[in-house]
């Protein structure tokens, strides 16, 4: 297989750049052209297209870059639109005055402050609708192929996925905690639609259940990975991370647990096995390897 590469970092950085923008525009494409009397579909369109790092759709575009020569791209982009929806509803949700009770996000303030707790809640439901109908859709994809990518988002998001991350923390993150158990509820809470993304890519690819091991292997390295950088910006301020500080302030966290240096530590670690995995699954050299030196360099 022959992956075409950028010749340095600055043309990596081009290269996501280039797709997010590819990205917000199919999401604005996709999502309800609202008026500004239609409050719910304001309330989806704005925080699904406020300005955000797209992460979840960028891993499975890139990923689909090392697995295809020629990757889908048209499909590609829906299904990362998908996961984008996904990932926003489940941030209107974490906001709420019940969870969070956050006043910021991505620089604005947060949708229920808004346009209300019902727009939130109701504009929550509604995007992860629209998601699955997506994933749901495309005529192109075989109907077996349809319904495994429908099942794994479903699980990304289930009881068994974020959805029950999010509970773990907001019922046992203020309590004494083990590492392990902190790490399990970081598991549940990111790295769901990280390997969401991968084992979507992977299923396009009609990639080896050896190299789609490896491949959520590096997707669950990286969101470990992930969480803990947000663990850490918590103690920057609202205007350099472009939501609420503080917030992890009495909760059992690694950072709390551990302190900045050995959670600095830990990031490496997961960074260094996520780039293990993409070895083994032989693309050590692609677009995902050159995404964690890109993931590495963003400010924390």
């Amino acid at each position: 297989m022959a992956i075409v590469l950028p010749n340095t970092q600055h043309d990596f950085d081009q290269t996501v750049r280039a797709l997010r923008a590819q990205i917000d525009e199919r999401l604005d494409e996709w999502l309800p052209q609202a008026p500004s009397s239609d409050v719910l579909g304001t309330a989806m369109r704005e925080g699904t297209l406020a300005p955000g790092k797209r992460t979840r759709p960028l891993l499975l575009l890139l990923a689909l870059k090392d697995l295809q020569d020629e990757p889908a791209v048209a499909v590609g982009l829906d299904l990362a639109c998908a996961l984008e929806m996904v990932h926003a509803a489940s941030l209107f949700l974490d906001d709420m005055p019940c969870m969070d009770n956050a006043e910021l996000r991505r620089g604005r303030p947060t949708i229920h402050r808004q346009y209300g707790e019902d727009a939130a809640v109701l504009g929550s439901v509604a995007l992860l609708s629209h998601a699955f109908s997506i994933v749901a859709s495309p005529g192109d994809i075989a109907a077996d192929t349809r319904s495994q990518l429908v099942r794994l988002l479903a699980q990304a998001t289930g009881s068994q996925g974020l959805s029950r991350g999010q509970f773990h923390d907001l019922r046992e993150g203020r309590q004494a905690r083990q590492l392990e158990a902190i790490a399990h509820t970081n598991r549940l809470k990111t790295c769901p639609l990280f390997t969401a993304a991968v084992e979507f890519a992977a299923l396009l690819a009609g990639a080896s259940a050896t190299r789609t091991f490896h491949l959520n292997g590096f997707a669950n390295e990286l969101g470990q990975a992930f969480q803990l950088l947000d663990d850490l910006a918590d103690q920057l301020s609202p205007q350099q991370i472009g939501k609420d500080a503080g917030k992890d302030a009495g909760k059992s966290t690694v950072v709390a647990l551990l302190g900045r240096d050995a959670a600095s530590q830990r990031i490496e670690d997961h960074l260094a096995c996520a780039e293990n995995h993409l070895i083994a699954a032989g693309i050590g050299d692609g677009h995902l390897a050159r995404f964690i030196e890109y993931f590495c360099a963003r400010p924390r």
